[in-house]
């Protein structure tokens, strides 16, 4: 994507966390928000790779999803103690207390809300996803959605993400959504 050359209308005055399942667009549309508003983008999992010296997979077989949410919770608290970004996460991240506490009290989370056929479509030719590594991977996306939809419906902002819909006009349709919450935005003038 070509980065505009345009002063951003906006200033981000909080970190945007960007919540959601596998494949509901977290980092596309996080580095395209970022580029928008000239903020850096960070990715959660990224962070955790580099610190781990492993990928997300290796983490999850060599030391289970409980070791690896743990390290989850303290990178993202860590990096909602930087300057305001956009932030993606895991799909499982905000399943945790303590993270969605970070969140309200550092950010806003912001539920990149895509349906079920969506997230299939986009996740079903991949195999970087460990927790899809079953002997039905589209009846265990079912599952984990809806397990985590309950869960996700907390953030303090939603943007319906479609399949119809290319990354510039959902970062607009996102844009409105930060906009239309206080505190989050300031425009520049």
């Amino acid at each position: 994507m070509p980065e505009t050359s345009q002063a951003p209308a906006f200033r981000l005055n909080r970190t945007v966390v960007l919540v959601g399942m596998m494949g509901s667009g977290k980092t596309a549309i996080g580095k395209a928000l970022a580029i928008r508003l000239n903020v850096p983008f960070l990715d959660s999992d990224a962070a955790i790779e580099e610190a781990a010296a492993l990928n997300i997979s290796e983490i999850f077989e060599r030391d289970g999803e409980a070791f690896f949410r743990k390290r989850e919770a303290e990178v993202i608290d860590r990096l909602l103690g930087e300057r305001p970004c956009i932030l993606s996460t895991g799909g499982g991240a905000f399943l945790t207390d303590s993270v969605q506490q970070a969140i309200a009290d550092k950010g806003v989370a912001l539920w990149l809300d895509a349906k079920l056929d969506t997230l299939w479509d986009r996740v079903k030719h991949k195999d970087t996803r460990p927790l899809l590594r079953t002997s039905d991977p589209k009846q265990t996306l079912t599952d984990i959605y809806a397990a985590r939809v309950p869960v996700y419906a907390k953030a303090g902002l939603r943007t319906a993400i479609t399949s119809d819909t290319s990354i510039e006009q959902t970062t607009d349709r996102v844009l409105q959504t930060l906009a239309s919450a206080p505190n989050v935005l300031e425009p520049v003038s």
